[in-house]
C-alpha cells in the first residue's frame, strides 16, 4: 500500500487555484443571468415589431426606445441621393438595399429610409423605374437605430458606390444633405411598384449566446477542479519523505 495516492494539495496550489475557479463559476452565473434578460428583451422586441404602427414623431429625443417599433410617415423620396447598401442573400441571390432619403413632410427633416432588396442585376435606377416613387407620399416601416461594424465587417469608405452598414451621419455627408436623423425607417414589403426594391420583413437581429458562454465557464472550471485534484494526489512514500 505504500504506493497509494492521496490528495496533498500545497498551500500555493490552492491559494491560485480555488479563487479561479470561484470567478470562472462566478461568470458563469453572470452569464446565465444575462441570458434571461436577452431572453425577455427579445420576447419583448418580437412583441413591439407586431404591433400597430404609429405616426412617426417630429422629433425622437431618445431614438433607441423607438428601435423596432412600426412607424408611418408621409413625405418625398429624394430619389437622386439614392445610395446602395451591401445585403446579405435573399433567396440565393446576392444584391443590395437601397437606401433614399425620405424629406418629412411635417417639418421632422430627413430621414434615411432603407427602401428594400434589390438582386445584383437591377443595382442601376433606370432598371427598377416602375419602383421609383415619385412626389408626396406615405410608407410604413420600422425604426432602427445604425449598427456599428462587426469584427470582421469592412468598415465603410465614403467615396466608394456601396455602404457596408448604414451610418445615416456618413452617408448624409457623402451626399451633402445637410442633418439627418440619427436613426433609420426600414419599409415593409407591399409598397413599391413591381415589388422592387423589395420591402424587409421585420427583423429581430439580437443575438443571445450567453447559455453558450455559461457551459463554457463552467466547463473550464470544472477542468481546472480536475487538472488541480490529480496534481496534487502524492503517493503515501512522497509524503512520509517530505515530513
Amino acid at each position: 500500500m505504500s504506493g497509494a495516492r492521496v490528495f496533498r494539495p500545497t498551500l500555493a496550489a490552492t491559494l491560485t487555484t480555488i479563487p479561479a475557479i470561484a470567478v470562472m463559476l462566478g461568470l458563469g452565473t453572470w452569464q446565465l443571468q444575462r441570458m434571461a434578460w436577452k431572453t425577455d428583451l427579445i420576447a419583448r422586441v418580437a412583441e413591439r415589431v407586431t404591433a400597430p404602427p404609429v405616426a412617426l414623431p417630429v422629433a425622437l429625443d431618445d431614438p433607441a426606445a423607438w428601435e423596432f417599433r412600426p412607424v408611418t410617415l408621409s413625405g418625398q423620396f429624394r430619389n437622386d441621393h439614392e445610395m446602395l447598401l451591401l445585403a446579405r442573400p435573399r433567396q440565393g441571390q446576392a444584391g443590395y438595399e437601397v437606401m433614399t432619403p425620405f424629406q418629412r413632410a411635417d417639418g421632422g427633416g430627413v430621414v434615411l429610409v432603407n427602401r428594400g432588396f434589390v438582386p445584383m442585376d437591377k443595382r442601376a435606377a433606370a432598371s427598377r423605374a416602375a419602383g421609383r416613387v415619385e412626389g408626396p407620399t406615405s410608407l410604413r416601416g420600422i425604426v432602427r437605430l445604425p449598427q456599428s461594424a462587426g469584427l470582421f465587417q469592412p468598415d465603410n469608405a465614403p467615396g466608394a458606390e456601396v455602404w457596408m452598414r448604414a451610418d445615416p451621419a456618413a452617408m448624409a455627408a457623402a451626399q451633402a444633405l445637410g442633418p439627418v436623423a440619427p436613426f433609420l425607417v426600414e419599409a415593409l414589403p407591399g409598397q413599391t411598384p413591381g415589388n422592387l426594391p423589395a420591402g424587409i420583413e421585420p427583423r429581430v437581429e439580437l443575438p443571445n449566446n450567453h447559455a453558450q458562454y455559461a457551459l463554457t465557464w463552467y466547463g473550464l472550471a470544472a477542468t481546472l477542479a480536475v487538472v488541480y485534484v490529480l496534481s496534487q494526489r502524492k503517493s503515501r512514500r512522497d509524503g512520509e519523505s517530505n515530513r
